[in-house]
């Protein structure tokens, strides 16, 4: 959807919270003042209110800084760490706590969203709607319910209702104000009747809406999220089966998502996915089909997930080829941490896991990614970091593109050339010109490629790490 809400607001406007201010706390929070409401978000974490209040955002996230100087100077966002002043707001309250995979099992910790659900049941006065929009596995939304009704206050009326959110990073404002779609799970007319009041600039540009109970809401983000790591598994494995054959990957990624029953979005071969959401919700969603005892019917999200830790194990066995088979000594330039573009998130990234691999079998890797150094540091302080595509790659035996950054994609083979110590890239996520890469002297190669491109008459460049 293209529509402009930039200039559009409710009706009328409401007072919502927005509890939990990570990366969709803020965003949501920030883009319902955008459509015109008065928000006040709350986190326990007093350092990230303050950030927000000074007008810092705690992440990284392309067009969000703008609106937040905006609404901070409209007056209609504040933030706070007194949850009672919250519940005291409004009479909505969105749910954006974080649901992290619990330590040594793959089930979802709900104990950030128990917490934020119980505070919010305890102080509420009045009647009031509290939607869920966290991933959380089937049935939770049930069970919060119970619980609320047990704790409620003598004259609160409290429901819930689930909204999920279908964020991809880097693209966050974009979906969070025009969304392909929105999902309301409901129990009653009147809890429906408030969430259409708060996304009313959205649905009156055309959003298509779905209403349902709150199973299928909660199930809707878990399906998509299992459907979508699918296809990136799917193309993933047959990249195997393309290396061992000589088969081109690309050219039959190609020729499937020509099928208008495949499509192409998402089926791209290369490094595998991560990230906070994808690894997590796939293991979770398979933990919660084994309690309910229909574990054999997503048997495949186990596969699934080996598929895409071996995409890392690979990137590493390619560039220890280019090293002729051991890599003590050999420098690489690690391109990349984040686990995707225009995002500086490096939870179960890919590139930063690959990148410590290296280093693990004695490479001296350098990491450069222009956004996620800082997180990627704090993950693991030990690997080199440097500020510069330049200082990367300066010396490099091997040139290992692991995250698709423009700056990297839109990066100059012959400039590059001048700068390393032998002309060698590996590919991870197949975006480099090959044909550029070849003609400037490169050896080059992809995952899901059996064999190195290159150009016999080739002079390697020399320089100092």
């Amino acid at each position: 959807m293209t529509t402009d809400l930039s200039t559009q607001t409710a009706r009328h406007p409401q007072r919502l919270t927005v509890v939990g201010l990570g990366y969709l706390g803020a965003t949501h929070a920030i883009c319902m003042a955008k459509l015109g409401h008065r928000v006040v978000g709350v986190d326990v974490d007093p350092d990230k209110v303050a950030a927000l209040r000074s007008g810092v955002l705690p992440f990284h996230e392309p067009g969000l800084q703008e609106h937040l100087d905006e609404m901070l100077a409209t007056g209609r966002i504040a933030f706070t760490a007194d949850l009672a002043r919250a519940a005291d707001f409004a009479d909505t309250h969105f749910v954006c706590v974080g649901t992290p995979q619990k330590d040594g099992t793959n089930a979802a910790d709900l104990g950030f969203v128990e917490a934020a659900v119980d505070a919010l049941a305890s102080r509420i006065e009045r009647r009031a709607l509290i939607v869920g929009k966290s991933t959380v596995p089937v049935g939770t939304a049930r069970r919060l319910a119970e619980r609320v009704a047990a704790q409620s206050r003598p004259g609160a009326d409290i429901e819930v209702a689930w909204n999920p959110e279908f964020l991809r990073e880097g693209f966050a404002v974009e979906d969070t104000l025009c969304p392909d779609r929105l999902v309301f799970g409901v129990d009653s007319d009147w809890a429906l009747d408030r969430l259409i009041d708060v996304f009313d600039p959205v649905l009156g540009a055309g959003t298509p809406v779905i209403v349902s109970d709150l199973a299928t809401a909660e199930l809707v983000k878990v399906a998509a999220n299992a459907f979508l790591a699918t296809k990136i598994s799917f193309i993933n494995a047959v990249a195997e089966v393309c290396e061992a054959t000589g088969a081109d990957v690309g050219q039959l990624a190609d020729a499937l998502g020509r099928d208008p029953r495949i499509g192409s979005r998402f089926l791209k071969p290369g490094l595998g996915f991560g990230g906070g959401c994808l690894p997590k919700d796939i293991r979770a969603f398979a933990h919660r089909a084994e309690e309910l005892g229909v574990g054999r019917a997503v048997a495949f999200l186990h596969e699934m997930d080996e598929i895409n830790q071996r995409r890392r194990e690979r990137m590493v066995d390619v560039v220890r080829e280019f090293a002729g088979g051991d890599l003590a000594g050999t420098r690489v330039a690690a391109l990349g941490a984040a686990f995707k573009p225009d995002s500086d998130d490096v939870r179960d990234a890919p590139a930063l896991e690959v990148a410590r691999m290296l280093s693990m079998e004695g490479a001296e890797v350098r990491v450069y990614d222009p956004a996620a150094a800082e997180n990627a540091h704090r993950t693991y302080p030990d690997l080199d970091y440097a500020a510069s595509l330049d200082e990367a790659t300066r010396g490099a035996d091997v040139v290992a593109l692991l995250t698709e950054w423009p700056e990297f994609v839109d990066a100059d083979p012959a400039e590059l050339a001048r700068n390393v110590r032998q002309r060698r890239v590996v590919d991870g996520r197949r975006v480099l010109d090959a044909e550029r890469y070849v003609n400037a002297g490169w050896e080059y190669r992809a995952l899901g490629q059996a064999e190195s491109l290159t150009r016999t008459d080739a002079v390697p460049a020399v320089p100092r790490w």
